[in-house]
């Protein structure tokens, strides 16, 4: 536990060292309120618990903006060459995968905390469930913590960020748009019905949508712990290869 904390400080720390964490803060929460008032019509809709005018914008900002944050968790390591002196340490790869992961979740925790005022604002104009938002916080940031989980696995493959970025930008641009009806009724009439219940098994929205609707179903929290754990024991077998 002790070194998991280490590595969480060392990685926290040298997000804030840089612009990056900042950018990235600034970015969501800028695109997220605008979206609000603009698409989301938050005025006009009077969606008290923000599913639609709020939370439906998040997995969008999330596929792109969680791997830009986190491209660079074992690319650099391994650009540097400071991978191989992570190797020499008494320190389990396990320590360093949960301690540099836990370091980005953080950034994130801390950038959906930030959005609180669109809360306060709804609770002023009305008479909202916060149970519902509060279980639509808990769905954004498991949505953002599997797309993290994602991009650590593919910076642990490769020593460059651009590649990382666009290979884990792809992979959850897909997770997303595989749960809209428009695009699993294009493929059911290429691929079969049987092909569309398959790829639709792998899209975040529907999980995603659960939570934020205030379904909180143990189906929901397995799948993200599901491909959260997946993601994280690549990430370990692929260092493990590497350090062999």
């Amino acid at each position: 536990m002790r070194n998991i904390l280490t590595i969480f400080k060392r990685e926290f720390v040298s997000y804030f060292s840089r612009p990056i964490a900042y950018a990235i803060i600034v970015v969501f929460i800028l695109f997220a309120k605008g979206m609000t008032f603009t698409f989301g019509s938050f005025i006009a809709s009077g969606d008290a618990s923000l599913n639609y005018s709020f939370f439906s914008f998040h997995p969008w900002l999330f596929m792109l903006l969680a791997p830009a944050l986190g491209m660079g968790m074992w690319a650099d390591e391994q650009r540097n060459g400071t991978i191989e002196l992570l190797g020499t340490f008494p320190i389990s790869p396990w320590s360093i995968i949960f301690g540099k992961y836990l370091a980005a979740v953080s950034v994130w925790f801390i950038t959906l905390v930030l959005t609180f005022p669109i809360v306060i604002a709804v609770n002023w104009l009305g008479h909202p469930d916060n149970g519902i938002i509060l279980s639509g916080y808990i769905g954004s940031f498991l949505t953002c913590c599997t797309f993290l989980a994602i991009t650590m696995f593919f910076s642990a493959c490769t020593r460059d960020q651009v590649v990382c970025l666009i290979v884990s930008v792809l992979v959850c641009f897909v997770m997303v748009i595989c749960g809209f009806d428009g695009f699993t009724l294009q493929v059911s009439r290429i691929l079969g019905r049987e092909a569309v219940e398959s790829i639709a098994s792998i899209g975040v929205i529907d999980h995603f949508s659960a939570l934020t609707s205030g379904a909180f179903r143990l189906q929901d929290l397995v799948w993200f712990l599901s491909i959260i754990g997946g993601s994280l024991l690549g990430t370990s077998a692929i260092l493990t290869a590497k350090r062999a």
